[in-house]
């Protein structure tokens, strides 16, 4: 039975990697397709579109429709592969030594394929309680795809007892990550010749002088008793991504802007560290940039806010995870998922899925053939949990 599955599974795969589905584009053809495949096997699909048109939610229920099922939640998105150094073409798929090389193998359309690959099997098995299917898009950049249909369960929706969500975790239990909050903050000056820097304000030396500052206030977040062992790193933390801004050598930089994270500990608020950006942008920066001329400003948009997964002992999804991974600890991961959005909720949440993150969001990229493996053993044994 694995072998078929696996051989299902890999099929599906080549497939799903085959979709160019990098964050800044449609997913429309892969939700077409898996509507498809899942039409073909008897399995009715709810769409949830976004705003645009351009993207969509799936949503696939195998067994009856009622409360105290358990969802599988994937993302169908990947990051880009500009600029990256790939050995083969990133969207075909590859396998060399018992690995399956492609954008989105392991990050995460290797559990997405394993999930649909499993459908077969779920059916066959005269669930008494339902497994169902959630991908999602713009996991990669707002982990918003999946929110619409967050909203309906135990609405209009039937409510799952626990939602598994399959990023790569080489089949560990995560019941803990940490949030993610994304920043632009625009610094706008006055132009001026750069010999007379009484005449102008420049936004460029501001927007450096808060960078400089946002990695001082890191240090905040590092004391010792804010420090958290099951994280690496062990504190939550700041990072300055991208940077543009003026025209000239020679000329005050009338703009700039910069992009920024921070990634807190469960329990630790984004506001946090947002004030702490805002209080030195409103006691220093801003009186040192206008201090020669009134107009310019400084403005920051809280562009994705995503919450982090924090630890539920003993709850449902926590539970079954470990029974199925034959394993008694949970670990805990410093990326984001779309794990916080379902607790919020109020649902059981743990992340679980195959492979290694550290394989993800970097040429050749690649899933080991063996956590595919360990991954249809997992739901194996949930379809046997959840007939009786």
């Amino acid at each position: 039975m694995s072998a078929d599955i696996k051989a299902s599974a890999l099929a599906l795969l080549e497939r799903l990697v085959a979709f160019d589905t990098e964050s800044d584009k449609t997913n429309l053809p892969l939700i077409d397709f898996v509507e498809g495949h899942l039409a073909s096997l008897g399995v009715a699909v709810l769409r949830m579109p976004n705003a645009a048109g351009d993207k969509a939610a799936l949503m696939a229920t195998i067994g009856p429709m009622v409360d105290g099922g358990v969802l599988l939640s994937g993302h169908t998105d990947v990051v880009p592969v500009a600029g990256q150094d790939w050995s083969g073409d990133p969207f075909k798929l590859r396998r060399s030594g018992g690995r399956l090389f492609a954008r989105g193998a392991c990050d995460m359309k290797g559990f997405d394929a394993i999930a649909l690959a499993m459908v077969p099997h779920f059916q066959a098995a005269a669930l008494k309680r339902p497994i169902h299917i959630l991908l999602s898009y713009d996991e990669e950049t707002s982990c918003r795809g999946s929110l619409d249909f967050i909203a309906r369960l135990g609405n209009d929706l039937p409510r799952p007892a626990g939602v598994i969500v399959g990023e790569p975790t080489m089949m560990g239990v995560v019941d803990a990550h940490k949030s993610v909050a994304t920043f632009l903050t625009h610094v706008r000056g006055h132009e001026a010749h750069s010999a007379k820097p009484a005449l102008g304000a420049n936004a460029v030396a501001c927007a450096c002088e808060i960078v400089t500052r946002i990695y001082q206030l890191g240090e905040t977040f590092q004391q010792p008793e804010r420090l958290d062992s099951r994280f690496d790193p062990p504190f939550s933390s700041f990072h300055v991504g991208v940077i543009h801004g003026g025209t000239a050598r020679n000329i005050l930089a009338r703009d700039c802007a910069f992009h920024w994270e921070f990634r807190g500990l469960p329990g630790v608020p984004t506001q946090e560290a947002a004030n702490l950006v805002q209080s030195y942008i409103d006691r220093v920066a801003l009186p040192r940039l206008t201090r020669h001329i009134d107009g310019p400003a400084i403005e920051t948009l809280c562009e994705v806010d995503v919450p982090a997964l924090a630890p539920w002992s003993g709850c449902a999804a926590e539970t079954l995870a470990l029974k199925l991974t034959r394993s008694n600890r949970t670990g805990a991961a410093s990326f984001a998922t779309e794990a916080g959005q379902f607790q919020r909720a109020g649902l059981p949440t743990v992340v679980c899925g195959p492979g290694s993150i550290d394989q993800a969001h970097k040429p050749d990229e690649f899933l080991d053939v063996s956590q595919m493996l360990a991954c249809i053993d997992f739901l194996l044994g949930l379809a046997r949990e959840l007939q009786s």
